[in-house]
């Protein structure tokens, strides 16, 4: 059976801290659903209705399109061990990009990675947990070093050339990019 709370409780944040791997979705109107897979460490709860999560650049950028058109955003942690357990945040989401303000301070938070692009910063509508029964289990061989390997080959600029210059989603949607600072 599901359960839904108002805020992130510490038994919340255990078992976020616990898992390797997380889900992100977010949609816009007219465009398509985006559902994208995140790793390498880089998912905090910043306080019991924030939480965030630093993006390194990829194939897309998506969520930061959707989130300027329409800000909602699921984020869900699924327990791929005992006990089982599926944990969603329901939240507004937004883009905080290392022009903005409080980018430091947010940075500061999370392990530096190659090929960062922006953290996105969630507050939290709601949270449930249900049962998970359906997940299989998996157990964790290692973490992927492709991504921050193939970051770490590039330069700074050729890192901006490359993905900061998208001016629109897959759909069509606005992106606000990085600015490149020499």
């Amino acid at each position: 059976m599901a359960e839904f709370f108002d805020a992130l409780n510490d038994n919340h944040r255990a078992f976020i801290a616990r898992q390797p791997v997380f889900f992100v979705a977010t949609a816009a109107d007219g465009a398509r659903i985006n559902l994208s897979p995140k790793g390498m460490d880089c998912f905090r709860v910043l306080d019991d209705r924030t939480a965030a999560y630093l993006d390194v650049a990829g194939s897309g950028n998506e969520t930061n399109a959707h989130l300027a058109a329409d800000g909602r955003i699921t984020i869900m942690f699924c327990a791929f061990e005992n006990p089982a357990l599926i944990l969603r945040i329901y939240g507004r989401g937004r883009a905080v990009l290392p022009q903005d303000g409080e980018w430091t301070a947010l940075c500061d938070r999370f392990p530096p990675l190659p090929g960062t692009r922006q953290i996105f910063v969630i507050d939290v509508d709601s949270v449930q947990t249900s049962c998970g029964w359906g997940v299989p289990h998996m157990q964790l061989a290692r973490e992927r070093d492709t991504l921050r390997t193939y970051h770490a080959r590039q330069s700074e600029a050729e890192r901006f050339a490359k993905y900061a210059v998208r001016t629109a989603s897959i759909d069509g949607l606005p992106v606000r990019n990085p600015q490149r600072v020499d």
